[in-house]
Order: C-alpha cells, then structure tokens, then sequence
C-alpha cells in the first residue's frame, strides 16, 4: 500500500513539472483559462444578454463557477489520456492501473489552488465576506474532483481501445459547459427540467460554491445530492468496467 502510495505521488509530481515545464507563463496558465472565459461571458451575457445574477456582480458570478469547473474539465480531460499518454509504461512495467488516472489530477489541483486565491482577491474587490457556509467550500471541490475521476476512469479505460475518446472528450467537455449553470443560474431552467438538470454532476457544484461565497437565498443541497449519487453511480460503473479491462490493457494499448 506504502509503494502505491509512493508511486502515486511520484507520477503526480512528475505531471507537475512536465505540465509547466519550457513555459514563459508558468503558473499563471492556471488563470488564463478561466479569466479568458470569464472576459466573454461578462461580455456576451452580463453585459448584452443581462443575464440575471441576483445582484451579484456578472464577473464574480460566472468567476466563482469557474474556479470548480475548469477543476473539473482539465481533471476529466487529463484523466480520458492518462492511459494512453503512458502507453510505455503501461505495457512494460506491472502496476495497479488505476494509479495514472487518480496521479493525472495532481497538476490541476495547484492550479485550482492558485485560481481559488485570486478568487479571494475577487470578492475582497467586490466587498464580499462570506460566513461560516465557506466550511463547505472543500467539500464542493471534492465533489468535483470525484464527478470528473467518476467520468475520466471509464473513458480512461475506452481510450486504450478506442483512441477517438481523445478527440471526442474535448467536444464533450465544450458542450458540457454549455450544459451547466457556470455563465447563467440555474433559476433559468424551467421548474420542469430541474430533476433532469440536476443529473449533472456540476451543477449541484456550481450552486454550492455560488451558496458558500454569496449566501444565495435558494438551497443548494437538492442539486448537491443528486450530484453526489449520480457521482457515486457514476464512479462504481467506472471502476467495474475498468476493472475488468485492465487485464487487457498492456496488450491492446
């Protein structure tokens, strides 16, 4: 267990350095992504759009989505290609398989972390002070990380079979955005739609950190419980079919 362990952080680490590694901009890619995105949806929806944010400012509004769901996209994303983007050591060395997939969200963690403290300089600018609700904060991002794992494992495991998974996750990860409240709020989709809309993972996410950061009046613990059942679902699908194929996966990759 000590070695897996062991392993685990040293293919983390690994990841980190090649991630930043010949960069002019190092650390500051882990802002770029979602500032540029939120440039645009402040343009496009608070400012012609006028999407309503129940008085919050649109740029910390869609800022504070953001931080969980580029957490959330890149995990998922790295996570899909793990398998594939360590093919020699796949197929040379014996190890719990499972490994690559859990080190690939490493790297996207600092960036989290970085992200989440401008995310702090934000809503000091904005003269926001959140309560004791901000406790829930570790447990939202958690749910994020474990909603992008529950998806990324299983695509992990296809990837090696099927290598049009690398070019399909990035379409999937765009329309995924689309499809959750990260640049309007939820109270947009009709009353009817909500139970199908909260199958999404990232929803119940979203509304927890706009909740813990804002102090929305809604409750967000309706999105946030089907978040993390489907998330465990999810996860348990994921796990029995990589389970089964991993047997395979030295030879097929």
């Amino acid at each position: 267990m000590f070695s897996q362990r062991e392993l685990l952080y040293f293919l983390a680490w690994r990841d980190t350095k090649v991630r930043y590694k010949q960069t002019v901009l190092g650390a500051a890619w882990a802002l770029l992504q979602p500032l540029l995105l939120m440039a645009v949806f402040t343009i496009v929806l608070g400012r012609l759009a006028r999407v309503n944010t129940e008085g919050i400012p649109y740029p910390a509004y869609t800022y504070a989505a953001l931080v969980p769901w580029t957490l959330f996209a890149q995990v998922l994303v790295s996570a899909s290609n793990s398998l594939v983007d360590n093919s020699i050591l796949v197929s040379r060395v014996y190890f719990p398989r499972l490994i690559l997939p859990l080190a690939a969200a490493g790297p996207f963690l600092i960036d989290f972390a970085i992200a989440a403290v401008f995310l702090v300089g934000m809503l000091l600018f904005y003269g926001f002070s959140p309560g004791l609700s901000l406790a829930w904060l570790p447990v939202f991002t958690l749910l994020a990380l474990l909603a992008s794992l529950s998806v990324g494992v299983g695509l992990a495991a296809v990837n090696v079979r099927f290598r049009d998974v690398r070019y399909a996750v990035p379409f999937l990860v765009q329309f995924w955005l689309f499809a959750s409240p990260v640049a309007y709020p939820t109270e947009l989709i009709p009353e009817a739609w909500l139970p199908l809309f909260r199958l999404n993972p990232i929803v119940g996410v979203v509304d927890g950190f706009r909740w813990a950061l804002f102090g929305v009046p809604r409750s967000p613990w309706p999105s946030i419980a089907t978040a993390a059942a489907v998330t465990a679902v999810l996860f348990l699908v994921s796990l029995a079919y990589f389970s089964r194929t991993e047997r395979q996966f030295a030879d097929v990759i």
